[in-house]
């Protein structure tokens, strides 16, 4: 993060604007909006702009800038096309310490004005820390898109239950689980279809419920059981990300890249599971029984698996323990590796001319031995994808060959796929294994085995 995001008081505080065009006019209406006294520089003012400085009781001074215009400043705004008032504006502000923005050079900045998403009192800030303006613009155009009209009325009604909320809920982990509940009932449809007292209703009764709830000492939480795919934050399901941002606690293992972790609620717990091959790790019945003990302590916990939690990912095991224990859950299914990788990749995994079937298996090699019923891969039109196989791709390799398998069949070995950190090598099955060495690949990675790769040379989009 270069800059710091923060949103500043400035009602009737003096701000000063150096310029008096169109530029300088938009940035006093910003000024004005907050409730400024707008105190507006230049030896030529536009009508425009002295009208809105009348309007608003600011001030208009028809004089070269000097730095005695800056007494008593909040902060400045140089919005002039000459590059010396400019420099004369950004020294003298930054050695009084006040902040200030220099239209159009970053480098005079000791702030950035953002793009504004103004729904007040909701008020959404962009930055590109002064690198590419358009792009911020962009955003804001999505982002109104997204947020309803009606979002002012809503957080003005959460505004006005905030303090009887916290006085009925001392816990403030109570008061975040209360208000985030609320946001995903059906309490803000209400609002933003106007019938704002079916709302007020609504939340009386939730109100009502989660005291009883804390005199009785009933505690319950849930378990969110998610799939984070295979690394591309791009790839995450909206359901995942909702239950993501709610969760207290996060309990996850190595697959899940940086990218998405920082999808996580700031304040939340996680606490790493490792689950790397011949390194130490929760062993999975510590997990079920930490999975079962952090929701009866009242949290929402959630399990981030790398891919989709069903397929290798041992999320069966952990539901039978949760329905057991009589612990509420969900499931949130992820984009399995080897979908996402092979896309990336630009394998189709079945295609009319290559194959008609595919199979998923694990490569995990146990005590060195890797026991498949390799006859029964022996296919035409088939492919083959095997996880976790990295450590036993010789094995792999030696044995669909024994087998019967063609020697110069088509395999790929992809490592880190959908990432930025992608690589894929592609060769025939008797050579592979060498080839895998002499590059230096490295788990995690994604095999696939069959015709199915040649296509990659016609469709691969991503990646080396």
């Amino acid at each position: 993060m270069d800059l710091l995001p923060i949103f500043l008081n400035i009602r009737d505080r003096k701000c000063v604007i150096v310029g008096g065009g169109s530029v300088a006019l938009r940035k006093a209406n910003l000024l004005s909006r907050a409730q400024a006294r707008v105190y507006v520089v230049a030896t030529s003012i536009g009508e425009e702009l002295e009208a809105l400085c009348r309007a608003s009781n600011g001030t208009t001074v028809h004089e070269t800038f000097t730095p005695a215009h800056l007494e008593d400043a909040a902060l400045v705004i140089a919005a002039t096309d000459d590059r010396a008032t400019n420099l004369a504006v950004s020294a003298a502000a930054k050695s009084l310490n006040i902040p200030v923005n220099v239209v159009d050079e970053p480098e005079l900045c000791s702030f950035m004005m953002p793009s504004i998403v103004d729904k007040a009192p909701v008020l959404v800030a962009i930055s590109s820390s002064g690198t590419a303006p358009v792009l911020t613009s962009k955003l804001k155009e999505m982002i109104e898109i997204v947020i309803p009209g009606s979002i002012d009325r809503l957080a003005n009604l959460m505004g006005s239950y905030r303090g009887r909320v916290k006085d009925k809920l001392a816990d403030p982990d109570q008061r975040l689980q209360f208000w985030q509940d609320l946001l995903e009932s059906e309490i803000p449809e209400m609002v933003y279809s106007g019938n704002e007292d079916a709302a007020i209703e609504a939340i009386e009764q939730r109100l009502r419920d989660r005291l009883q709830a804390a005199k009785t000492g009933r505690k319950m939480g849930e378990v969110y059981l998610v799939g984070a795919g295979p690394g591309d934050p791009d790839l995450l399901t909206l359901r995942a990300l909702r239950l993501m941002y709610k969760a207290d606690v996060v309990l996850y293992d190595r697959l899940v890249s940086d990218e998405i972790m920082q999808k996580l609620r700031p304040d939340a717990d996680k606490i790493y599971m490792g689950k790397e091959q011949a390194k130490p790790s929760v062993g999975q019945e510590t997990i079920n029984e930490m999975l079962v003990r952090l929701a009866q302590e009242g949290k929402r916990v959630l399990r981030l698996k790398g891919g989709d939690p069903f397929i290798f990912g041992r999320g069966g095991e952990e539901l039978e323990t949760l329905a057991q224990a009589g612990v509420p859950f969900q499931v949130v299914p992820g984009i399995t590796a080897a979908n996402g990788c092979a896309a990336y990749a630009g394998i189709p995994l079945t295609h009319r001319d290559h194959a008609q079937s595919v199979r998923f298996l694990t490569g995990h090699l146990q005590e060195g031995t890797l026991n498949l019923e390799w006859e029964h891969l022996v296919r035409e039109k088939q492919t083959l994808v095997f996880y976790m196989g990295l450590s036993g791709l010789q094995t792999i390799c030696e044995q669909l060959i024994a087998h019967g398998m063609a020697a110069d069949t088509p395999i790929a070995v992809i490592q880190q796929g959908t990432t930025r950190r992608q690589r894929v090598i592609t060769d025939q099955l008797r050579s592979m294994p060498a080839l895998a060495k002499k590059t230096g690949i490295e788990a995690p990675t994604i095999i696939i085995i069959g015709t199915v790769v040649n296509a990659r040379e016609k469709l691969s989009w991503f990646g080396p």
